[in-house]
């Protein structure tokens, strides 16, 4: 016990010594210290700078009840405000009606809200479109938490072709995708939004194509969020989305969806591909159970894959998203009787979900284990080629043949000629990962098993081969590794 308060202290003492050598340098204007103490974090104010930390009253002490304080941050013109969360501590609530973060796009409520945020739980980086932010914490009458402390600071905006990302789309159909697909991973530190509107007398029904973004059980740091019609309210939040599996096929009850994807400043992923297509909205077929999707050729009323939303789904993608009743009017909430604080539950495991492989190989995340260097002097093999057929193995596997371009290392690797094509089977132990498609061509390391067939793990890199990767190729191959 006095180890754990010991360790507590000399946390406090480090956030104590860091508000104190920041105030020095930004002369006092993003807190007050008084006569070398701890800094004092007020309730609200102006914060103008390049960077600077902006925490809850008081911190690191218990926030004050029944209160209510606005921080309008502005970094200097030509820069945008990056907010990211050192520490978190609120009351929590799976609605966040108690005590809660808002987080602005500029200086006011009336413009796009970032999120809302409450518990234990740090947020994921929150980037706006301009050189301001409005941070506003209220807390109620009941249970409190030490509040949190936050680091921003302005960064230029993405002007590269690639990381362009977002805007209307109005057309019957369309895809969106995370910048720089496919060629590389998605940018740290951006934010984009999909507004889709489709005819008023259709409704829209999502599809992924490849999913991949930073893992985290409750999506804080990568993820992107669909909503239910054009505003970005919790209320209307279909469901949030990250980690390396895609989500269901889905209908939106509505003609108009909003996407939006946000990645931190950190880890990044290979990201995603989804395509969206309208289908009338007389073609569903209402049951006890909510709105269900029926297409043509299917027998009204019979239950289909894709789930129709109404109301919000999961928050990873480890659950399946599941039909929901229609939505009842929310009751006013009641504070229980106790003010004590409420743990945030994970959510239970579906049930309905198919058992994912019993490979312990494919428990891996779905990854490549190096750079295109690394993973060429680690590999047995290193290959281009052309994906010509992709067949179901024994134990959920793969087995798939390519049509040879090049081989830059073939080792044991054994290829055959049909005509004047080269070809090469490969043996993939995991069926989601790596995800490969019939058609594309493909830059392919790996390892080769007793019978001389290519073997790719989740951590094997691949990529889509294009031709100016000869050169890189044929360069890391004349290099010792």
């Amino acid at each position: 016990m006095w180890i754990s308060m010991l360790r507590s202290m000399e946390r406090l003492t480090a956030v104590w010594s860091l508000g104190f050598l920041l105030s020095l340098s930004f002369g006092g204007v993003l807190c007050q210290t008084t006569n070398y103490t701890r800094p004092v974090f007020n309730c609200g104010g102006d914060l103008v700078g390049d960077s600077g930390f902006v925490g809850s009253e008081g911190f690191p002490s218990f926030y004050k009840p029944n209160s209510k304080c606005t921080w309008y941050i502005t970094v200097p013109e030509g820069n945008v405000v990056m907010l990211s969360f050192r520490i978190f501590d609120l009351e929590a609530d799976p609605l966040c009606r108690y005590d809660y973060v808002d987080v602005y796009n500029g200086h006011s409520n009336m413009v796009q809200k970032l999120g809302r945020f409450c518990g234990t739980f740090r947020p994921g980086a929150l980037i706006s479109t301009s050189n301001t932010m409005m941070v506003e914490m209220v807390s109620d009458s009941g249970t409190g938490g030490r509040g949190f402390l936050a680091y921003f600071n302005g960064g230029k905006p993405h002007v590269d072709e690639h990381q362009f990302c977002g805007g209307k789309l109005t057309k019957s159909q369309g895809t969106i995708k995370t910048p720089n697909w496919p060629e590389k991973n998605y940018p740290v530190g951006i934010s984009c939004s999909w507004l889709i509107t489709v005819e008023p007398e259709m409704v829209i029904e999502v599809k992924f194509d490849k999913f991949d973004l930073e893992s985290d059980t409750y999506c804080r740091f990568d993820y992107v969020a669909f909503f239910n019609g054009g505003e970005k309210d919790d209320s209307r939040r279909i469901g949030k989305y990250c980690g390396d599996t895609a989500p269901q096929n889905m209908i939106i009850n509505s003609n108009v969806l909003l996407v939006q994807f946000v990645s931190d400043l950190s880890v990044t992923s290979d990201g995603f591909m989804a395509s969206y297509t309208s289908i009338p909205r007389d073609l569903r077929t209402s049951t006890t159970g909510g709105d269900v999707a029926s297409k043509p050729g299917l027998t009204p009323g019979k239950p289909v894959k894709p789930v129709v939303f109404t109301t919000e789904a999961t928050t990873t993608t480890t659950i399946t998203t599941t039909t929901t009743e229609q939505p009842m009017p929310r009751p006013k909430p009641v504070r229980p009787f106790k003010p004590v604080r409420r743990p945030v539950s994970k959510p239970e495991p579906d049930e309905s979900r198919p058992a994912t492989d019993t490979n312990p190989l494919c428990a891996k995340a779905c990854k490549r284990d190096g750079t295109i260097k690394t993973s060429f002097c680690a590999s047995e093999f290193v290959i281009t080629s052309k994906l010509t057929a992709l067949t179901h193995g024994p134990s959920g596997s793969m087995q798939a043949t390519v049509s040879l371009i090049k081989a830059y290392k073939a080792g044991r690797l054994t290829i055959t000629q049909a005509g004047e094509a080269m070809s090469v089977k490969l043996l993939m132990p995991c069926k989601k990962c790596p995800l490969l498609r019939r058609g594309q061509n493909y830059i392919l390391m790996g390892h080769v098993d007793e019978e001389g067939r290519g073997v790719l793990t989740p951590g094997s890199f691949t990529a889509l081969y294009k031709a100016p990767h000869h050169k890189i190729l044929t360069n890391i191959n004349n290099q010792a590794c």
